[in-house]
């Protein structure tokens, strides 16, 4: 069966996209759907039983460089950078995407030439730079994008995204990150075959007042009959239970998921 079945028969028109991407740069891979595997590097271990890892390896979109490029730092102010098929480095200060800015100006209307998106951008702080993913995205409204280093994939020994949230039902513009490059003297290579960035929706009721809506319990004695009702089904229960097989929790969400229900089991993972 194909489509959404609406009451009475019929099909319903599909729910609208919660983020969409508009791909100025066409170049390089489209943006996909994380990967509950961390795009194939989590231990097979961690992959069949440990459901937390697993969802938040897929919470979100991969976003990819447009193209390979290299980086190069000494450790002060300059910052030489080349990318596929270029002959040499370049200094760089601020950078086009090679040839985009002619095919920008041929594509967009009149008022709008010359407005192109730098591709690369230094700060004034050693070692700091802007990228540009080639994309802009718009996202529902009420939804922002948390903009992060891909969840559960090697970190680079290069350079390090910083986190930012961006409020994409509201802004469209280009789709930055900003990079830390943490080695010198060596050049810290940007792959396109890697995502660069994992973008993530999150809803723009959890910001500002709800945040501060907590409460901590202090100690062990503070503790209600619920709370350790609670303690007792999680921890102890499936503790004692010897025919309890691994990977229950994982099997719960799953099952949870596919009928909207609450999840129950424990939430162990491989050691």
């Amino acid at each position: 069966m194909t489509g959404f079945e609406a009451i009475g028969g019929g099909k319903a028109e599909a729910p609208a996209p919660l983020a969409r991407f508009f791909r100025l740069i066409s170049a390089g891979r489209a943006p996909q759907r994380a990967d509950r595997a961390a795009a194939g590097t989590l231990p097979t271990r961690a992959f069949r039983f440990c459901e937390a890892v697993t969802s938040a390896s897929a919470f979100g979109w991969y976003v990819f460089p447009p193209i390979g490029f290299s980086l190069y730092w000494e450790g002060g102010s300059d910052i030489l950078w080349t990318y596929e098929g270029a002959p040499d480095w370049y200094p760089l200060e601020t950078a086009q995407f090679p040839g985009f800015a002619d095919q920008f100006d041929g594509s967009v209307p009149a008022d709008i030439k010359g407005f192109s998106p730098p591709f690369l951008g230094v700060f004034t702080e050693p070692g700091l730079l802007q990228v540009w993913s080639g994309l802009v995205v718009r996202t529902a409204p009420g939804w922002h994008l948390l903009v992060r280093a891909p969840a559960n994939l090697p970190r680079s020994q290069g350079s390090e995204v910083f986190e930012g949230i961006v409020e994409t039902g509201r802004w469209f513009g280009p789709l930055f990150t900003n990079l830390r490059l943490t080695r010198t003297h060596a050049p810290v290579e940007i792959n396109p075959q890697l995502p660069l960035l994992q973008v993530q929706p999150i809803h723009a009721g959890i910001f500002g007042e709800a945040l501060n809506r907590f409460e901590v319990t202090p100690n062990l004695a503070r503790f209600e009959s619920s709370d350790w009702d609670a303690y007792r089904k999680t921890v102890v229960e499936p503790s004692l239970d010897r025919d309890r097989s691994r990977g229950q929790y994982a099997a719960a969400v799953r099952r949870r998921r596919k009928r909207g229900g609450e999840a129950e089991g424990t939430p162990s993972c491989p050691r």
